[in-house]
Parts: structure tokens; C-alpha cells; sequence
């Protein structure tokens, strides 16, 4: 059946989305324009396309025991000089996206991954272009900012031609529905 590269991340929406890519491409990140804007939950993973059914369960799971959470951006940052990224920050819901990630990749699940640095959730701007092209990036968002309410997360896939493309999401049940579920002591309504 072969293997295919997926990825769970949370999705910045619009208008934000869309004027972070821009930015991205114009300061000549060319992956840019084949990569959603989005906070990374599980980075590029190759797995066996068999498992695909497995790892949707496995997120639905995650999705269910989650709550919608409030995501605030603000500034830039940088992992240089040991990777060269330039990043929006992520300023509120970071905690929540570590506990999202967490659960994403348990090594019960089917995601076990070790991560290559501790995990840091952040929108990146900017990735293996020029330091003066980085810098500009830095400089050109430091005052940028964007808030949202998540409401659940998203798998892709990275098609032949580099692109990720959106397969499936995952929607955190409301926070109406969780109150009722907890009030009806977690029985089904």
C-alpha cells in the first residue's frame, strides 16, 4: 500500500491564514505558498498508508477529549542560529497546543514521534531563505498581531508535489456540549 508524509496541525483562519502566507512567500520562503498557515501539533510523519484509519480514530479521540481554547499571536521570534526560522509567537493557547501535541504523538497511539528540540508552538514566517531576508521577516511582524477561538484541529497530507493538502478535521465538542455532558454526569443525552 505504500507510505505517506501527514501532519496534524491547528489551522490559523482567516483573514490571518492567508496574510501570513503572503507575507511568507514575499520575503521568498518559495515552500511557502504549498504549506497552510498553522501551528504544528505533529511535524512530517511517514507512516504506512494502512494505518490511516487507525490514526483518524486515534485524533477523533483526541479531538473529543479537547475543549475549544482561545489562541493569541503576537511578535516575532527566531530558533537561529540553530534552525533557521523566523516565527510569530504564539502568546496565548501555547499550553493547550502542548497538551494537544502530547496526545497527538503518545507512544500508545499510532503517531509515536520523538521530536528533534522540545516542542515550542509558533507560526512560522520564515524558513531556510537569507539571514537578511530573516531579518526583514523578524523585523517586518514584530508588532503583528491576531487572536482566534481554536475549535479543533486538522490532518494533512503531503501530496508528490510538495503540497499539504487539508484530508480531514477534527472538531473539539462545544463548550455547551461539554457542559451538558458534564451537568448529565458524563451518561449520553
Amino acid at each position: 500500500m505504500g507510505t505517506v508524509t501527514l501532519g496534524v496541525s491547528l489551522a490559523v483562519p482567516e483573514p490571518h491564514g492567508s496574510l501570513l502566507q503572503e507575507c511568507r512567500v514575499g520575503f521568498g520562503d518559495a515552500a511557502a505558498a504549498g504549506i497552510p498557515t498553522h501551528v504544528t501539533l505533529l511535524p512530517p510523519t511517514v507512516v504506512d498508508a494502512g494505518q490511516r484509519p487507525a490514526i483518524e480514530e486515534h485524533l477523533a479521540g483526541v479531538a473529543a477529549a479537547g475543549r475549544p481554547f482561545p489562541m493569541r499571536l503576537y511578535g516575532t521570534g527566531t530558533f537561529r542560529p540553530l534552525s533557521p526560522v523566523v516565527f510569530v509567537q504564539v502568546v496565548e493557547g501555547g499550553s493547550a497546543c502542548g497538551w494537544l501535541q502530547e496526545r497527538v504523538r503518545d507512544t500508545a497511539g499510532p503517531l509515536p514521534r520523538e521530536l528533534h528540540f522540545p516542542y515550542h508552538p509558533h507560526v512560522t514566517v520564515a524558513h531556510g531563505i537569507t539571514e537578511d531576508a530573516m531579518d526583514l521577516a523578524e523585523k517586518t511582524l514584530a508588532e503583528y498581531e491576531a487572536s482566534w477561538t481554536a475549535r479543533g484541529f486538522a490532518l494533512y497530507e503531503q501530496g508528490p508535489d510538495a503540497q499539504w493538502r487539508l484530508q480531514r478535521e477534527f472538531r473539539f465538542p462545544s463548550a455547551a456540549l461539554s457542559r451538558q455532558h458534564a451537568t448529565l454526569g458524563g451518561q449520553a443525552a
